[in-house]
């Protein structure tokens, strides 16, 4: 009797179990496979690392620059040349443009224009009218030809060529109601306007913010992320001129403001060239 004690004691519970070797293959519950426990891994408690370079470096987003100051700007250059702006706060005296403003505001005749994008027809969050020899197209929408300037705009042209030091023959007149009115990112860079085509543009009324940022590079695919980045309080009586490479390299807006804005009136120079006709002998 005492022999089979002993011997339950020993293959039963009270056994003494064999603990597995270092280094050693386990198996448990079959035919598991070995686990080998190499130095560096958590089974002998040392841990190794290695530092891997990340595949793109790491990159700041550029802090947007103002620009308030009377001047000449060089804003970039590159293989398509020198993009240039030209900056003219008090073009027009206080009392100038707040008489040209009332008359403007009161007598031009602006309309909403109908776009399309992405096939869906909508209305322009500003009213537009055009004057120019030619028709101007743009966003697959067309300005129809407007030879009928009206007398103080032929001044304001007058004017404004002598600063730019060139001729402008179309004008393209923009009426942002309020803070809520806009123009979204784009460049003036419709083949009717020519290579490296001068703009220029005076602002009437309230202030608003005009904002420029750089195309961005092949590399970077489409992602304005990292592009510069530009601001220009526009303010009443103010011309700023875009010349050079400008409207290649560069896009810009007047986003919408969510307080309190009065009415603006911007008026674009420009200079139109007949486009090639379509479908003619070869």
């Amino acid at each position: 009797m005492s022999d089979k004690r002993q011997r339950v004691r020993v293959q039963g519970s009270w056994a003494k179990s064999t603990p597995p070797q270092r280094g050693g293959t386990h198996r448990s519950g079959g035919d598991a496979g070995p686990c080998q426990l190499k130095a560096g891994n958590w089974g002998d408690g040392q841990r190794t690392f290695e530092f891997r370079q990340p595949a793109k470096p790491l990159r700041e987003v550029p802090a947007e620059k103002v620009i308030e100051h009377a001047g000449e700007y060089e804003i970039s250059q590159g293989p398509t040349g020198v993009s240039r702006l030209r900056l003219f706060p008090g073009f027009l005296s206080q009392e100038e443009a707040d008489w040209m403003f009332s008359r403007l505001y009161a007598e031009l005749p602006f309309s909403q224009k109908t776009n399309l994008k992405h096939g869906q027809a909508y209305d322009e969050p500003r009213l537009t009218c055009w004057y120019g020899e030619l028709p101007y197209t743009y966003s697959n929408s067309t300005l129809e030809a407007n030879p009928q300037w009206h007398p103080l705009l032929l001044q304001l042209r007058t004017k404004v060529e002598k600063a730019a030091g060139r001729s402008f023959n179309s004008l393209l007149c923009n009426l942002y109601r309020d803070g809520k009115d806009s123009i979204a990112w784009h460049s003036d860079s419709e083949p009717s306007l020519g290579p490296q085509p001068t703009i220029a543009s005076l602002s009437l009324g309230d202030t608003r913010c005009f904002s420029l940022r750089k195309q961005p590079t092949l590399e970077d695919g489409g992602d304005y992320t990292y592009v510069e980045r530009l601001k220009i309080p526009l303010a009443h009586g103010t011309l700023l001129l875009m010349e050079g490479a400008t409207q290649e390299d560069w896009q810009h807006q007047v986003a919408k403001e969510y307080h309190d804005r009065g009415p603006r009136i911007n008026l674009t120079f420009r200079t139109i060239y007949p486009e090639p006709r379509r479908g003619g002998r070869r």
